[in-house]
């Protein structure tokens, strides 16, 4: 089929994602390893990408456990340093679909609050055609509910939909409706993708 859109996933497409690395620089692996096994910063930050307010989330949570409450508010304080570097490639790739006439979409599980940040320190992400926010939306992938709002939002069918996403979960989410997929592992290898669909010469692509 041919490919009408590309949607991009953001965390650790566009932009490195590692909370884990950055508390592991501030308090060591040690540590880090023992506040990530008694908190559950993960769910809470999945509390976030379904729109609960970014700052009530994160100090609430450090208030229920007072042994960690400065680390936990990390979190919040300094999430800019957890959200980096931005990939220079996956950028160029973006770009490159744009000045070819391709629509390029956003899908992201991502909140509110963290969005607008992320915009601020990265203007590529206000470069897209659409963005899809699950703290907007909320509604996180792989819930089936965001890809139908996506494909009603936009008007174009699945299967003319190309999703690049890092998380094994959520291709396989949009596989099952019918979209093109494609797992990130790297910026050369989604290049490579495409070049071989026919939306980007190698020249480009590089």
């Amino acid at each position: 089929m041919p490919i009408q859109a590309i949607v991009f996933d953001i965390g650790n497409v566009l932009l490195e994602w590692h909370p884990e690395r950055f508390y592991d620089a501030q308090i060591g692996p040690e540590r880090r390893r023992a506040l990530f096994a008694e908190v559950d910063l993960h769910g809470m930050n999945l509390n976030v990408d379904r729109g609960h307010d970014f700052y009530t989330s994160v100090y609430s949570l450090a208030e229920q456990h007072p042994k960690w409450q400065d680390e936990i508010r990390l979190w919040h304080d300094s999430w800019l340093a957890m959200a980096t570097p931005e990939i220079p490639h996956s950028t160029r790739l973006l770009r490159a679909l744009k000045s070819n006439g391709h629509p390029v979409f956003a899908l992201s599980n991502f909140g509110v609050g963290t969005f607008e940040l992320a915009c601020k320190a990265y203007p590529v992400l206000t470069e897209f055609d659409r963005s899809y926010v699950s703290g907007y939306m909320q509604v996180i992938k792989p819930d089936t509910e965001i890809y139908a709002q996506l494909e009603s939002d936009c008007g174009i069918p699945a299967a003319h939909l190309l999703f690049a996403d890092d998380r094994p979960e959520n291709i396989e989410s949009a596989s099952d409706r019918g979209w093109q997929t494609h797992l990130f592992t790297s910026p050369e290898g989604w290049a490579e993708r495409l070049v071989s669909e026919g939306l980007l010469t190698k020249e480009q692509a590089t």
